[in-house]
Formats: structure tokens, sequence, C-alpha cells
């Protein structure tokens, strides 16, 4: 039973970090994902909704609308303590989007709505590999719709604040201990969930072309109430394990982004950024089941993530009015610790690299595309609690295409 209730409280939190944890990926724009994810400083489109709500109201137009989607595509290959046995993580179909309309309602103030998908995975290992009892297969997307406000003053600074709306739903399968003529036990939960924070953001522009931006995102706890277990588990041993409703109370961790922009001259911008995040806040998680028995009840169990701080840089060259190019790189360590590595989270040290491009046809209308390149590092270690140890072996390619238009 250890083995269960262990992992049905890392699976929940797991499936919410899959894209955002260990490797946090913020797919929120095109055009930022082709430069190195260093939106907190830019005020070019509506994207600014999310990456600092302080530069809406530096925006230039009446209207400007911004859309795009991704699809992740993951090679994680995984090798036991017995070298002879490797298996490869199937990644299922992940596209995660993004949407953002502003407004200008006067000179200094702007209004916006941001609607993304910045949690959310799809992953089979296959139902009979060694981690089997600890995940066979996992599905999971979190929607988030921010309401925005800005304003500026003096066109030097702008300060604004959104309050997140969020919602999750995850599907998630695995095998139980528990041997019988029809094979061995199953687990299948299904839940969802919502929950709220806030995501504010200053944009200082001291002087032309240089821009300095802050943002905070809230932390936001995920509280599932009411997911439903279901078990299939011989007759002998049902009264253990009745289907019932679970609860768990689920952090997604704060972030503290901190970025700097020049341009240079007309063609070309150069930006850094530093984004902290408050992995601390997943210290621990606790999981009840509404039915309590000899083998099910509330159990707490120890994540213990760490704070991580991410260096970024980009830049964006414009060949002429209709051709901008863009590249940029990032590094992102790993939270988890070697002793609690698991099959939910394979996350390692990776180092992020990526190109972009912006065509504009007429006026006001950009297509953007982007590739992300997501190189993790050979990662060892122990998911203590199980005993179960192996070197995980991973990389994400990651296209994007986008539409932009302002007016």
């Amino acid at each position: 039973m250890r083995r269960i209730t262990i992992l049905l409280l890392l699976f929940c939190f797991a499936a919410m970090t899959s894209i955002g944890g260990g490797y946090q990926v913020g797919l929120h724009s095109t055009r930022n994902t082709g430069m190195g994810l260093i939106g907190t400083s830019l005020t070019y489109d509506a994207s600014s909704i999310f990456y600092n709500p302080g530069g809406v109201s530096f925006i230039k137009d009446k209207w400007s609308l911004s859309g795009g989607i991704s699809l992740i595509m993951a090679r994680v290959t995984f090798q036991g303590k017995d070298e002879n046995y490797q298996t490869h993580l199937e990644h299922l179909l992940n596209t995660p989007f993004y949407f953002y309309a502003a407004y200008k309602a006067t000179d200094n103030l702007s209004i916006g709505l941001a609607v993304n998908t910045p949690y959310g995975n799809g992953l089979s290992w296959g139902d009979n590999w060694q981690g089997r009892f600890l995940i066979q297969n996992l599905k999971f997307q979190a929607i988030t719709v921010q309401p925005t406000i800005s304003y500026k003053f003096k066109n030097i600074i702008g300060i604004g604040v959104g309050l997140v709306w969020a919602y999750g739903g995850v599907n998630l399968n695995k095998a139980l201990p528990i041997d019988y003529s029809g094979g061995e036990g199953q687990l299948n939960i299904k839940g969802n969930t919502i929950g709220f924070g806030f995501n504010a953001g200053v944009l200082i522009h001291p002087v032309k072309g240089f821009n300095i931006g802050i943002d905070y995102r809230s932390k936001i706890n995920m509280d599932v109430q009411n997911a439903n277990a279901t078990f299939t588990v011989p007759a002998a041993v049902r009264s253990q394990f009745p289907d019932s409703k679970v609860e768990v109370s689920l952090p997604l961790p704060a972030n503290l982004d901190f970025g700097l922009s020049y341009e240079i001259n007309e063609k070309f911008m150069i930006g850094i950024n530093l984004c902290y995040v408050f992995w601390k806040q997943y210290d621990s998680l606790v999981f009840n089941f509404k039915t309590k028995t000899a083998s099910l009840g509330r159990t707490a169990t120890a994540a213990l993530y760490q704070n991580r701080l991410i260096p970024r840089i980009g830049a964006q060259y414009k060949i002429n009015p209709a051709i901008t190019v863009r590249v940029g790189g990032y590094y992102d360590p790993s939270p988890v610790q070697s002793d609690y590595l698991n099959p939910q989270t394979p996350s390692s040290n990776e180092i992020g690299l990526t190109a972009g491009l912006s065509v504009v046809p007429f006026k006001g209308f950009s297509i953007d595309a982007a590739f992300l390149y997501l190189m993790g590092t050979k990662r060892d270690g122990t998911y203590s609690p199980e005993n179960f140890a192996g070197t995980y072996y991973s990389a994400f390619y990651i296209p994007a295409i986008g539409l932009s238009y302002s007016f």
C-alpha cells in the first residue's frame, strides 16, 4: 500500500509541472520563444499581459491581438540499474496554446485578456515497463485566464496587475502490485480543479530604446476536492481498495522575473532575463482518500524541491520591414533532488536553444514561427520512497507558430 499512496501524492503535482517544472518552458508567445523567453522587458504586442502586465500600457496600437500554438515532442530514455534494460517514454500529443487581446482605452490606460496553457503534458511509459507501479500513462492540461489592467505614468513607468483563474484536469493510470488470474491490479485517477492567483509587473522606460521589467506571478494552490479513484483488483481485496473520492492540495510555485532589453538601433535589439522560481513552495503534499480503509487513508510525503534561478538571453534583428529574425538561449537547472527523481518528472539540468522568424505581409499583421530545442543532461537518480533507481536521458523539440495583428 505504501507504493500506492506515495505515488498518488506525487503524481498530482508531477502532472501539473510536466511542462513548467524541472524543465520549465514558458510557451506563451511565439516571438518570445524565438528569442530565449526574455519577454519581461518587451512591449511589442499583447503577450506582455503574461510576461509583464506593466508593459501593456506601452503598446502603441489601439488594439493588439496575438495567438499561437506549440507542438511538444519529447525523447526521454530510461536505463535501469541493469544496463541491459532500456525503455523510451512515448510523449503523447501536447499542443499548448495562447491568446491575447489588449485594448488602449486612453493614452495611459490599457486593459487586456490572456488565455494560456502554462501547464500540461501527455506521456506513456507503457503497461509493462519496470516502473509500471509508479506510472503507466498520464494526461494533464491546465488553462489559465487572466483579465488585466495597466497604467503608465509620463511614458516612463508602467504598472499592471491581472487576476489569474486556473482550471486543470488529469487522467492517470498505473499498475498495482496485486497479482491475480486477471493480471496485476490497476488504478485510474480522474479529476479536475480550479485555483486563483495574480500577476503583477512594472516596466520602466528610462531612456529611448532601454527597458527594465520586473514581474511577479503568484503561487496558485490547486485544491482537488473530488477526484475519482477507480481500482481494478481481485474480489478478495476489494474491500481494502474501494472506489473513492480523493482530496489533494497542489501548489503551482511563484515566479519572479527581472529583464533588461536595449534597442541598439532601429534594426537590432538584445535582452537578458533572470527568472527565479520558488520551487521550495512544493516541500510536501498531503493526499486524502474520503473512503478510508486499512490500506487507504491520509498520507503526507516530502518532495523537497529547491528554488532555482534561470538565466536567459535573446536578440532580434530586422532584416527589412517585412522580415525579423531572432535567436536566444537559457539554462534551466532542475529543482528535483537526486534521491527524489521519478519517472513522472524525469527532470534534469537543461539548456534551451531557440530561433525565430517573423514575416509581415502587410502593415500590422505578422506571421511568427519559432523552434526551441531543449537539451537535457544525463541524470542518475533514485526515487527513494520506492528505491526505484536508474538513468534518464532527455531532449525536447518544440516548433511553434503564431499570428499577431495590431491596429
